[in-house]
């Protein structure tokens, strides 16, 4: 949202603008590099597909290979084209960009409006399908780890068509790449993206006159943008075009990236970004290589770079190259994101995540996250070594998340926004219809690599329902050993336990403000210890990205004035950083029983927890150990809330799960 200032003041109260464009023109500007910015971050990962794409269709090696033949490449195009327009101009930029969580989008975003709407009617259904969303979220982090392998090797493939002797270097020029890349992660996109955007708008420039060259060659090819073409070749070659979904779906790899990276730019200078430049590039191109091949089927093989001629290949291998690194970048920064996401909403560990941008707020580095990454990418480049290899593997990952995020739409357009049931059953069913005969085809490529997707997904799923639910059995089994707050503050007041009052002041954090903190407890009971303010604070993250400033604190005296005891509630969005101290330092004094509280010399309270296996039955006996493995990687509280480490003291206890 563009702010106005001095809106609604007398022309003899604004503050005259002596220099600069005029504001039509300024906005303009602005317009325009949001969506340079929306082609470096955006649109990398789709962009970078039809290096891929045709190719892995008609792959002579694939079990299920499509016949290279004139109304199969017509065929091919048509659905390509076809596919595009309703999965990613219809139903991501007419539609799903319409569902924003205060203008964030993606899969993390639907599943928190279903956490709001769940409490309401037909709640089973909301957490039956907000668990699936959990699942769609890891297979979008299985998609990071296949992404940049699959995009860095497609691009460095393209050594071939200059000599085929440097086939040898491609697995090792391709791990060289990715590591660069993650290690260059923690310097964050804010130094470099301003570069992106440039690059990627060069990229598409690039492909759609490459994708115009191969047209000149033979026009007939436009012929395909006509639906009869793709509607013959799905029904008059069934048994043929079922198995070429499989690959089709290679076409809009990246389509969630529209949705879930809405919050950084906006919908609308994303789908304008798609419409004008985006979508007529790509799709140029995958004209231009379906008439290369029309001319000789023996141009299959690396069709994307035979597309340029001969002396502009190597300049072309390297503005691939660049864009294939640049659509690693942006799924990797989504995984940061989803990871982030999941952390705050309780279906992982708290993590350490750092902001790279002072400008850019969803900039992030999330360090365990990215190891995570680059071990499973490495891997992944020396197990499968091709591109073609691993398309069968990448298929799985992008129609799994489309087809979830797309039951959630649906179910949330009908329940949330009250959509006519006829117009869901009609639209919808189409849309999800064409959704499951993707995954459908995609199912077949199971034993040949989408299991690992699956297995990926699975695992990160286990994890997080794991995660939720041990956090809840500690949760109950942390508020029986505190006891309740209230009583315990009443205590104090009789005198109870005996303590002597030293100066300053302690903040205890805590979980809320129904049971008093161990740390708390541990220091008045056991050192007899009570500071002359003490300031009780719990964190709430609240499901949206940001929480207004107005909003941020609640002050709560605990039913007694003046007895130097006082709760506050901080409250942040699941996209901010829970800064304790700074969000402390906006309370007034008549806030805090008239004294302004002395953070500089504060001394913060940590009640940290020592998990062990029980004998109650929780959970499974594996999930138990799952669940304390997972916990080593929690990050540390104080980093966690920005507490000064040189006046924070943890206090620890046991709990069995």
């Amino acid at each position: 949202m563009t702010a106005q200032p001095n809106a609604g003041l007398p022309d003899q109260g604004r503050i005259p603008r002596p220099d600069g464009p005029p504001r039509s023109t300024a906005t303009g500007v602005a317009r325009l590099a949001l969506i340079v910015g929306a082609l470096g971050v955006v649109f990398g990962d789709i962009g970078t597909s039809p290096i891929y794409t045709l190719q892995t269709v008609f792959n002579q090696a694939d079990p299920h290979a499509v016949p290279i033949s004139t109304t199969n490449v017509f065929g091919v195009v048509s659905v390509v084209f076809w596919s595009l327009m309703i999965v990613v101009t219809v139903f991501y930029v007419a539609f799903a960009m319409r569902a924003d969580n205060d203008g964030e989008g993606g899969i993390m975003a639907l599943i928190t409006l279903l956490r709001r709407h769940k409490a309401g009617r037909g709640r089973k259904t909301a957490l039956v399908l907000a668990g699936l969303g959990v699942f769609g979220a890891a297979l979008f982090l299985g998609d990071s780890m296949i992404t940049p392998a699959i995009s860095v090797l497609s691009a460095v493939e393209g050594v071939k068509t200059i000599d085929p002797g440097l086939e040898v270097i491609i697995v090792p020029v391709t791990a060289v790449i990715i590591v660069f890349l993650f290690v260059l992660q923690r310097k964050g996109t804010a130094v470099i993206g301003r570069w992106f955007g440039p690059v990627m708008a060069a990229w598409f420039i690039a492909i759609a006159i490459l994708g115009i060259g191969g047209i000149a060659r033979n026009p007939s090819i436009l012929k395909a943008l006509s639906p009869t073409y793709a509607i013959d070749f799905m029904f008059g070659h069934f048994d043929i075009a079922f198995f070429a979904l499989a690959a089709v779906v290679l076409a809009f790899t990246g389509a969630e990236a529209l949705y879930a990276d809405m919050g950084h730019f906006g919908r609308k200078p994303i789908s304008r970004a798609w419409l004008y430049l985006v979508f007529p590039a790509v799709l140029l191109n995958y004209m231009g290589q379906g008439a290369l091949v029309l001319e000789d089927s023996g141009n299959i093989s690396g069709s994307f770079f035979l597309l340029a001629p001969e002396w502009a290949r190597i300049p072309v291998l390297l503005l691939a190259t660049a864009a294939t690194v640049i659509a690693s970048q942006s799924v990797i920064s989504g995984a940061f994101s989803v990871a982030a996401q999941a952390s705050e909403l309780g279906y992982l560990p708290r993590l350490r995540v750092a902001h790279t941008s002072a400008q850019h707020f969803g900039q992030i580095y999330v360090p365990w996250i990215n190891w995570l990454l680059m071990v499973s990418v490495l891997v992944l480049v020396f197990a499968f070594r091709t591109s073609a290899a691993l398309a069968f593997a990448f298929g799985m990952a992008v129609i799994g998340t489309i087809t979830i995020t797309t039951l959630l739409f649906l179910y949330l357009a009908r329940t949330r926004w009250g959509t006519p049931k006829w117009i869901i059953n009609l639209g919808g069913g189409l849309l999800l219809g064409i959704d499951l005969m993707f995954l459908a085809a995609n199912t077949t490529k199971i034993v040949h690599g989408a299991w690992l997707p699956l297995l990926i997904a699975i695992a990160a799923f286990t994890v997080m329902v794991t995660w939720q639910r041990g956090r809840a059995v500690v949760t109950t089994e942390r508020t029986r050993g505190e006891g309740s707050l209230r009583a315990f503050v009443d205590g104090l007041r009789r005198g109870e336990p005996k303590t002597a009052e030293v100066p300053g002041t302690a903040i205890f954090l805590n979980r809320g403000k129904d049971t008093a903190p161990l740390a708390m407890r541990s220091n008045l009971e056991r050192n007899h210890v009570r500071h002359k303010l003490m300031v009780i604070v719990s964190v709430e993250t609240q499901p949206v990205p940001r929480v207004a400033q107005a909003e941020r604190l609640t002050v709560d005296e605990l039913g007694y004035d003046r007895d130097s005891i006082l709760h506050v509630t901080a409250r942040f969005g699941y996209m901010e950083v829970p800064d304790v101290p700074e969000a402390l330092r906006t309370l007034e004094p008549e806030q805090t029983e008239g004294r302004r509280l002395d953070l500089d010399r504060a001394v913060y309270f940590l009640s940290t927890i020592q998990l062990k296996t029980g004998k109650e039955p929780t959970m499974a006996t594996w999930r138990k150990h799952l669940f304390i493995a997972t916990a080593h990687i929690t990050a540390d509280a104080a980093d966690h809330f920005r507490l000064p480490r040189d006046r924070t003291v943890i206090v620890g206890s046991h709990i069995e799960v």
